[in-house]
């Protein structure tokens, strides 16, 4: 085995990546491969539709796209319970001057949710980027689903570049329920210091009372009914609440759904166009950002 203290640095990288995702695989006791036949592609297809129920004449990925991916040298990747696919991954390459693979979609059947399976496949996606001349991955996700933001933001340790309003336009499936499709693209700078450390299992945090008590201001807080209250976005560190679930709330009261949408929209998305950073974000359902200088780093978390 190389010594990756005295490897080249991308040879470390490359191995390092390699052990981070083997390990999380057997600890997850599911097997991964790299998908290209007919079959296996046609059950990619089929899983996605049973996890997002889409429009029957919008499909999110067909078979013919996904053959076309895969045979052209693209990552696609399924996540196997035994025989049973449980989990799949699309990627493609961007611009040749960006080093960047850009991650399409993903997804995990309801069984295996609270199995790690997202994160194994995201570690199989490091791993193989890297060894693809990659140096990062670039995806996207709704900045209103908590769960989702705490997987990304802390559980990768990607960073936040972009707020992007309706990205995709409408979406009529049983998880974005027609609402707009607002979306936070983030980078993942495979070979960070902060995520190696991430898939190690080392994700950051941040205690939101302490930035309370250093001076952050709240820009977006959650009022007693759940709903969207704005505050002042005028200090140095602010804080940007979004509802406990999003999905759930979209069912249940879609005019407080479409006011979170349009309250993130103008305050997370606002923020990030006068130039504040995301830094961080809690489980609680807080966006840590912060204007100016670079800050210390969040303190490591071990969950």
């Amino acid at each position: 085995m190389t010594d990756l203290q005295e490897a080249p640095d991308d040879i470390a990288g490359h191995v390092e990546a390699a052990l981070r995702s083997d390990a999380a695989v057997r600890a997850a006791g599911v097997t991964l491969r790299e998908l290209a036949r007919h079959d296996e592609l046609e059950a990619v297809s089929r899983l996605y539709d049973t996890i997002w129920h889409p429009d029957p004449s919008k499909p999110l990925m067909t078979t013919e796209l996904l053959r076309a991916l895969s045979k052209s040298g693209n990552y696609v990747t399924g996540a196997y319970d035994g025989d049973e696919l449980v989990g799949a991954s699309v990627a493609f390459f961007g611009a040749p001057r960006d080093g960047c693979l850009y991650s399409h979609i993903a997804g995990v059947s309801a069984r295996m949710r609270g199995h790690n399976v997202g994160y194994v496949l995201k570690l199989h996606q490091r791993a193989w980027a890297l060894q693809h001349g990659a140096s990062t991955i670039c995806w996207t996700f709704d900045p209103l689903v908590r769960r989702n933001a705490y997987f990304n933001l802390v559980k990768l340790a990607a960073s936040p570049a972009e707020y992007l309003p309706d990205f995709y336009g409408g979406m009529h499936d049983a998880i974005n329920g027609g609402d707009e499709s607002d979306r936070l693209l983030v980078r993942w700078d495979l070979t960070a210091p902060r995520v190696v450390a991430a898939s190690a299992g080392h994700g950051t945090l941040f205690d939101v009372a302490a930035e309370r008590a250093a001076g952050a201001a709240v820009a977006l807080d959650v009022s007693q009914a759940g709903r969207p209250v704005s505050g002042p976005r005028d200090a140095e560190t602010l804080l940007v609440s979004v509802p406990s679930d999003i999905e759930a709330l979209r069912t249940q009261d879609p005019q407080a759904a479409k006011d979170w949408r349009q309250a993130l929209r103008e305050v997370l998305g606002g923020l990030l166009d006068d130039g504040a950073r995301v830094t961080g974000f809690d489980r609680a359902g807080w966006y840590l950002l912060a204007r100016g200088h670079d800050t210390d780093q969040p303190q490591e978390d071990n969950r």
